[in-house]
This record gives structure tokens, sequence and C-alpha cells, in this order.
């Protein structure tokens, strides 16, 4: 059991606290209800002052020996309080847990708090001692929020906070900000604390004249938010627990010691992706066929004897005639359809061009006749043309 390193002993709440069995205040709430007992004797006040858990009994149930750590990501959406129950009857995470633990998962602690408001990365743990060594500002476990705040601000306001800050008597250790990206009047600002006080980044943006109207936490130590979806929980993987908690002490947590550890450093994301679905060899990209269980049909032989002929195609050996001509007249005009509407209208020079009552225009002295053997002012003729009966 976890001790304390001067061996006075702490509070049986405390204790119970660390052991997994419940909060503090819910283990104060059993004490109330006489459901704890010490050597078989009922304990009336959560103010006794134990080094272990040796005789004590809950719901007259010995206390059982520690399970292995456990650690579990949880992307906490806003509108939810950190806690096991609300007395202004708000949502907890433990409403939202419900659905997304797997069955027979342990009682879990929150790592810290969220606010009401704030989303992002939460971690829980059953360790009750894991839970104390990540929260204490000792061990310097970075913890990495984006702020989404209203306002200006240089980025060299924010890299005066490396220095710390003191706000109405309270200070603030290291900070590390940067200013993101801005869109607008808004600005995302990234920050990474290593104390986690109450409202640490609020209030310290507040101070420099910014309003947070949205607050995400990415990152709690080496293990990352990622593309974890919201309301989503996963268990992170025991080698990874193991070697970050050595990192933190030795195996009884007893002896906390600094963490000389980034935010970037060795990053483990707590999302799950699907798997991937394998690619064909002989294209990239091309996704390979899922086997059936079913042979594959072979492709039917090419045949090799020429098709039969239809049976409207002309017998071989037949000569192609050529197309009919229209029978034509001697100005070159189709005369088949008759009727006047087919009729040739009158050519250049004739009576078109000329004036109307204008008299016809007689034949120059000494001129030659046309091909056709009539004049030049000749009037058009008006019946259709008299078809010719050969070539000339």
């Amino acid at each position: 059991m976890p001790q304390n390193e001067n061996n006075k002993g702490e509070r049986i709440a405390k204790l119970l606290a660390r052991a997994g069995i419940a909060s503090r205040r819910e283990v104060e709430r059993m004490i109330g209800e006489h459901r704890v007992k010490l050597n078989g004797t009922v304990l009336t006040t959560p103010a006794t002052i134990l080094i272990d858990l040796r005789g004590v009994m809950v719901d007259d149930k010995p206390v059982a020996a520690p399970e292995p750590t456990r650690l579990f990501a949880f992307h906490k959406p806003p509108g939810l309080i950190t806690a096991e129950r609300d007395p202004a009857g708000r949502p907890t995470i433990y409403n939202a847990l419900r659905n997304a633990l797997p069955p027979g998962t342990p009682r879990l602690m929150p790592v810290g708090r969220l606010d009401f408001t704030t989303e992002g990365l939460l971690l829980l743990t059953n360790d009750g001692a894991f839970k104390r060594a990540l929260e204490l500002p000792a061990t310097g476990v970075p913890r990495t929020y984006r702020a989404r705040a209203f306002g200006q601000i240089s980025q060299a306001q924010l890299e005066a906070l490396s220095e710390g800050v003191t706000i109405d008597d309270m200070h603030y250790g290291r900070i590390i900000a940067d200013m993101e990206r801005r869109t607008g009047t808004n600005g995302w600002v990234v920050m990474t604390l290593t104390e986690g006080k109450n409202r640490e980044v609020r209030r310290v943006l507040e101070h420099l004249g910014l309003e947070v109207n949205r607050l995400i936490r990415t990152a709690y130590g080496p293990f990352h938010l990622g593309e974890l979806p919201r309301g989503s929980a996963v268990e992170i993987r025991p080698a990874d627990v193991e070697r970050f908690a050595n990192s933190l002490s030795d195996a009884s947590f007893g002896a906390l010691r600094p963490v000389a550890m980034k935010a970037a450093d060795r990053p483990i994301s707590v999302a799950v992706r699907p798997p991937v679905e394998p690619k064909d060899r002989r294209g990239a990209g091309r996704i390979a066929a899922k086997p059936t269980g079913k042979p594959l049909s072979k492709p039917a032989p090419r045949s090799l004897a020429k098709p039969a002929p239809k049976a409207d195609s002309k017998p071989a050996g037949a000569k192609r005639q050529a197309p009919r001509k229209p029978d034509m007249d001697d100005d070159g005009r189709n005369w088949q359809s008759g009727g006047r509407r087919n009729a040739p209208g009158p050519r250049r020079g004739d009576e078109k061009d000329k004036p109307r009552g204008a008299p016809p225009r007689a034949p120059a002295s000494g001129s030659g006749s046309s091909r056709s053997g009539s004049s030049r002012g000749a009037p058009p003729r008006t019946g259709p043309a008299r078809p010719s009966r050969g070539k000339r």
C-alpha cells in the first residue's frame, strides 16, 4: 500500500480513494452512513488517520488488494461535470462513460478536472496513487491546451508568461504560450503548463485582456488526444502506462521525482484508427479483391469461324451500280417534280433587274445571239422547262 514519506499516516478517506473504492467525498458520505469499519468497529469520523488499509472493511467486505494499474483516455465534450454527482442535477462524465467504456471496467477516477464548458482529453485510472502522481505539480507533468480567445495580444506578451505571472496574490508558474493562428477578432493560443491550478488557463488569458470562448485540452504528458471522437473512451496500452509510470516514481509511487519530459516528447496518440485494406501489388492504390470462396469461371474460347453473311446481303461478284442522277434541263435545273413551284426563276439581267413599267430592252445591233438561240433581252420562260432527250 502507498505510504506517506514521513510514515505519519493519512486520512482514511484519502487512502480509500487511492485504492479505487470511491472519491474522497463519497468515502466521507459512506462513513457517515456507517458503512466503513476498522477491525470490526464502525468508523464515525472521516478524520481517522491510518498508515495503510489493513483491517478496513467497506459494506462488510475487506478492501481487496489493488488491481493492476489501468489508464483510460476520454474525449470529454462540453456540458459535463467532472464529478460523480452534481447537486444541481447537471450531467456528469459518468453519465457519458456508461456507454463509452467496455463492460467489466473497474471504477475509474478522473486525473485532474475539466470545467463544465472545457472539452478535450481527460485521463481516468483505477489507481489512486497513480492519479495523485499525475496531478501533483512536483512531478511536472505537462498539460497542453488550445484556447480560442477574443481580443488582441502580441507574441511578446505570450512569451513573457515563461517567467510566471501573479494574479490576485496567486502565483502561476512557467507557461509556454504561442499564437497558433488568428481568424478575425479571435485567435487560437496554445499553452503548455505543469501546475494545473483551478481555471489557470482562463485566468491567465483574462489577465492579458482576452476572453476565452473555447478551451480544449489536447495532451496530458505524453498522451495526446489525436483523432479520438468526442464522447469516446479508449484504454491506453499497459506497456505505455508502465513506461510512463516508471518515469514518474518507483513501483510503489512512494518517492516521486520530477519528470524531464516535454509535451512533444514521445507522443502517444490515444485515437483508434480503422484497419487499412491491403493494396494490390499490381497497381498502387488498388484495393485487392476479397476472396468469395467460389471458383472463378473460365472465359469462353474465341471462335475462329467467319461470321455468316446477312440474308439481305448481295451475292458475291455483283457489280455495284452508280446512283442515278436526276434529269436536268438545259439550264442545269431539276425538273422532275414539275409544277410552277419548281420552275426556274429569272437570271441576272432579266426582268428582275429592270424597273417596273419599263419596256423590254432591245438587243444591240450587230450583237451575236445567245447559246440558246434567243436574244439576250428576251423575256423569261413562264412554263416548265422541256426535258432534254439525251446528252449533247
